[in-house]
Parts: C-alpha cells; sequence; structure tokens
C-alpha cells in the first residue's frame, strides 16, 4: 500500500526544470568530494531527473557509474560511465552500461527511490537491490533523490534497509546522519 500511494504521488510530481533545481541544490549544499567516484542511475518513467546532476559531476571531474542490475538476490554491478558511451537495454526497462564496460567502486552514491522519511529511511522499488549494494559498500555516502511530494510521515523500514544519509530535492537537500555526505 504505501508503494502504491509512494507511486501515485511521484507520478503527480510536476517535473519540469526539477532536475537542474535539484542539481543547484546539491552542488552548492552537498556536493560529492574531490575526486569522489559517483553512482548515479539513468532515470525511468516518473523518476526525477538526475542527469543534470550527473552532467555537472562530469565536467567537475568527477568519475561517473551507473548500475548493472544483475539476477534477483545480488547486489547492483557498477561499470564506468560517461555521457555519450553505448548503453545496453536493462531489466526493468532500465538503461545500463554494457557488459564490458570497466566495473568500478563508487564512495558516492545517488539512490533512487519512492518515498522517503525525515529519519533517512527509503522506500525502494521491492527488490533489495540498493540495500544489499549499500551493504557491501563500507563507508559510502548515499544520496537518495525525490521530488518533494515523495516524503512521507513515516517510510516502512526492515532490519536490512539501509538508511541515507541525505535526500535531494528541487526544494532542497535534507540531511539524516550527522553532516552526511561529507569526508
Amino acid at each position: 500500500m504505501a508503494r502504491e500511494e509512494a507511486q501515485a504521488r511521484r507520478a503527480s510530481a510536476q517535473a519540469a526544470g526539477t532536475g537542474v533545481a535539484l542539481c543547484a541544490h546539491v552542488l552548492r549544499d552537498a556536493p560529492p568530494p574531490p575526486g569522489a567516484v559517483v553512482a548515479g542511475f539513468w532515470p525511468m518513467g516518473h523518476e526525477i531527473d538526475v542527469r543534470p546532476l550527473m552532467r555537472a559531476l562530469e565536467a567537475r571531474g568527477h568519475q561517473l557509474c551507473l548500475p548493472r542490475t544483475p539476477k534477483r538476490g545480488l547486489p547492483l554491478d557498477f561499470r564506468a560511465f560517461a555521457f555519450g558511451n553505448a548503453m545496453a537495454k536493462g531489466p526493468f526497462g532500465t538503461l545500463q552500461p554494457p557488459p564490458e564496460a570497466p566495473p568500478v567502486v563508487p564512495g558516492w552514491v545517488i539512490v533512487p527511490l519512492l518515498a522517503f522519511d525525515r529519519a533517512g529511511r527509503r522506500l525502494g522499488y521491492g527488490g533489495g537491490y540498493y540495500d544489499r549494494t549499500l551493504a557491501a559498500l563500507p563507508g559510502v555516502r548515499t544520496l537518495g533523490v525525490a521530488f518533494a511530494c515523495q516524503e512521507m510521515e513515516k517510510v516502512p523500514a526492515g532490519r536490512f534497509d539501509a538508511p541515507l544519509d541525505a535526500v535531494a530535492t528541487e526544494q532542497g537537500v535534507v540531511r539524516f546522519r550527522g553532516e552526511g555526505l561529507s569526508g
């Protein structure tokens, strides 16, 4: 029920210009440290467009990577990515780097979500890919990205759900754990 409500909220968001606004907030209030390898994702459906942020980070010299979605039950596999690179079709209608793209270990991960709350909990799509992945990357910094309307009072969470350091929306950045993304 929470996923259906979150999907409806996200689908109703006015998306025009929100990716650019999100980018401005992140670059001003919570940029990755110099030299950080940044994992993004290729937006699909009604997700907020993170490509302006990824382009800006690439222009600042950050190495980018995108996930390849593995079989269910496995963590994501991050591969090097640069704008202009060839993309391959992935499961669930995603676009991802081709299998021959070099593997990369990110230190800063942009995380898609359906909903978030002020405790740093996120509601994902239900496959557990990001939770398994983040658990396997100790010390990684996490930035959830969403429309402001995707905030819920309380997101249902289990013991394996990975909390976020911060969430960025078109309205600003909300930090959850100390300084969040610094370090």
